[in-house]
């Protein structure tokens, strides 16, 4: 289970629970462009996943077979 904390940018622009919000449509377009093997989109949402994630200081997901550069 992830503890709540509050976002670990230097100028947060939003609150955390609105970047917890952004994290799980993140997930959710993830997942959608997964299913329709969209590599391109699934890149995308991928970087936007770890970045909300470094924001909110809990791990960063791991995506295997992209290249997130």
């Amino acid at each position: 289970m992830y503890q709540f904390v509050q976002p670990q940018s230097d100028k947060p622009n939003y609150t955390a629970g609105q970047t917890w919000g952004a994290l799980k449509k993140a997930w959710r377009g993830y997942k959608i462009a997964k299913v329709q093997t969209d590599h391109a989109k699934m890149s995308e949402y991928a970087k936007k996943i770890r970045t909300l994630q470094n924001d909110l200081g809990i791990k960063q997901a791991e995506f295997p077979g992209l290249d997130l550069h």
